[in-house]
């Protein structure tokens, strides 16, 4: 096949290139075809070994093939700076004319040669921090508490109670997606601190402040992260939000020693509702203990002093009856029962007047005493 090229003068890879129906820089066509058959491959391939024997060293038209070649060989240069690498801990941003039009991944990749792309790298692993409320340069944690100073127009907020408490937190942050971190906000890092200050103000006004000053705070900056991860969400920043640390919250230092001493006779107001619920709770069982024993105690003599008076009845009842039948013989036996008993309890002494000597001394018989001798004998 011939090579039929489109334009006058053809160039150095065939006919010249034009607004109309010329060919591109590497043979193609720059339009619409018109009917026109493409160039012949065999006679694309014997044109470029032509020319590459034209640019060695004595031929006549080495200079021309030698400029061919060197801007063949820029061409590609030029092509091969579009390959890129991905660190593991970066994404990479890719623009055209400045606009992002691509978001890669860790690994190796093309983009067009610069100036018609170009490719932004930021660290995505990175941890960054935000300091709300106080500001400190040291590299240490030591020196960094050392030369921490307040920063009270941020670290200042109303309560859920209409108290004043001063909140230090630290905010930490990485970069989740890079193409709306770079192009949707002008100023990320500015972002966060608003965005941070405006969640933790709001989140510390839904609280108390016996909320804020106790062991509540972790709840706090677990909420004050939730609130600020939707805010930047919603922002389109592209940001995560891996911890928010509450480091100080307390009252102003101007009232401070006042809040302590509120603080303190608090303290002591529950040391005692403490104390008197202790109190309660061993005073109580017992006195209802005291109190059930009574009730079975009183409850065992009633029915002690019913069964007694029944039974007395019963025996005076019968004891009636008998006296009925046979009245002497009844209160004979009842006077030796009623002295009986009567007698068992005294001490008895027996005399005997028809026993009386010649000298008028009566027999005496402590019969008590002599029982109580035969008693030790045995």
């Amino acid at each position: 096949m011939a090579w039929n090229p489109r334009g006058g003068d053809g160039g150095p890879w065939g006919g010249g290139g034009g607004n109309g129906g010329g060919g591109g820089p590497w043979g193609r066509p720059g339009g619409p075809s018109g009917g026109n058959p493409g160039p012949d491959i065999e006679d694309f391939i014997r044109r470029g070994q032509e020319m590459l024997r034209r640019a060695m060293p004595g031929n006549n038209f080495g200079g021309r093939g030698v400029v061919a070649l060197a801007v063949a060989a820029a061409i590609a240069a030029w092509g091969a700076t579009g390959i890129y690498k991905v660190s593991p801990d970066e994404q990479g941003v890719v623009m055209r004319f400045g606009k992002w039009v691509d978001t890669t991944e860790p690994g190796l990749h093309y983009r067009l040669p610069y100036p018609i792309e170009a490719v932004l790298l930021p660290k995505v692993t990175k941890v960054n921090q935000l300091q709300l409320g106080y500001r400190s340069g040291g590299e240490t944690r030591i020196e960094r508490n050392a030369i921490a100073r307040n920063v009270p127009e941020e670290s200042r907020m109303l309560t859920g109670d209409e108290n004043i408490v001063e909140a230090d937190a630290a905010v930490f942050w990485r970069i989740k997606d890079a193409g709306k971190f770079l192009f949707n906000v002008r100023d990320p890092e500015m972002t966060v601190k608003v965005a941070a200050e405006s969640s933790l103000r709001e989140v510390i006004g839904r609280n108390p402040i016996q909320a804020a000053l106790s062991d509540k705070r972790e709840l706090i900056a677990i909420q004050a992260q939730e609130e600020l991860q939707r805010l930047l969400d919603a922002y389109g920043a592209g940001i995560h939000i891996q911890q928010v640390q509450l480091q100080k919250v307390d009252p102003p230092g101007a009232v401070i020693d006042a809040f302590n001493d509120v603080q303190r006779a608090r303290a002591d107001q529950e040391r005692a509702r403490n104390e008197a619920e202790a109190y309660r709770n061993d005073i109580i069982p017992r006195a209802r203990g005291e109190a059930e024993r009574l009730v079975q105690e009183s409850q065992a003599y009633r029915e002690q002093v019913v069964n007694l008076a029944q039974g007395d009845a019963k025996r005076f009842l019968s004891v009636l009856s008998a006296y009925k039948q046979a009245e002497d013989v009844t209160a004979r036996r009842l006077y030796i029962e009623t002295m009986e008993e009567v007698v068992k309890k005294s001490n008895r002494i027996i005399i005997d007047p028809s026993s009386k000597g010649s000298q008028g001394v009566l027999p005496y018989l402590p019969l008590p005493e002599i029982k109580k001798t035969a008693g030790g004998a045995k």
